[in-house]
């Protein structure tokens, strides 16, 4: 919105402040990045546009594939880490690992792809000290949606189904 001088209150507001408020309400352009509902301080709520309750809403399976390594680590205690971590994360579905690498699989519900990669990208890191996990990097990471995990699955390539479900040595 257009303002006659800055720090005026947008037109058409009667003088009033509007705040956005939900999680990562910011912009991109000129367009609200996660369409927060704008709350007025007067506690009165803008209508939500049409549409965005159901893309809030909306979400898809991701399979996710995490790749790890670095130094050396007993694999007693690299076994014990990813299972903390399956514990911690219920949704992991297999890890394979060695004393120097990891892959750790399992599906992540997202709104998108973008959305998925992220979280996936903070698991390693967030669960290093409540998991005790090796202070290793992430390497490689791929993220497909469902249909396409499917896909390579019935066409004989990729990865295969993930199972047994578990942590297992390479």
């Amino acid at each position: 919105m257009r303002r006659a001088h800055p720090g005026a209150p947008p037109r058409g507001t009667g003088g009033r402040t509007l705040t956005s408020v939900g999680a990562g309400a910011g912009f991109d352009g000129n367009r609200p990045v996660d369409r927060a509902v704008d709350r007025a301080t007067d506690g009165t709520t803008a209508p939500e546009p049409t549409g965005a309750k159901e893309e809030r809403t909306q979400s898809k399976l991701w399979h996710i594939t995490l790749s790890v390594s670095g130094t050396e680590t007993p694999l007693k205690e690299v076994r014990r880490g990813l299972e903390q971590l399956a514990h911690d994360h219920p949704f992991l579905l297999t890890s394979r690992y060695a004393n120097d690498h990891a892959e750790i699989r399992y599906w992540e519900e997202a709104r998108d792809l973008h959305d998925a990669a992220a979280v996936a990208l903070r698991l390693w890191g967030e669960h290093r000290s409540s998991a005790k996990l090796p202070p290793w990097e992430i390497v490689g990471l791929e993220v497909i949606d469902r249909e396409t995990y499917h896909q390579r699955i019935a066409e004989g390539y990729g990865p295969p189904p993930a199972a047994p479900v578990g942590v297992h040595p390479y």
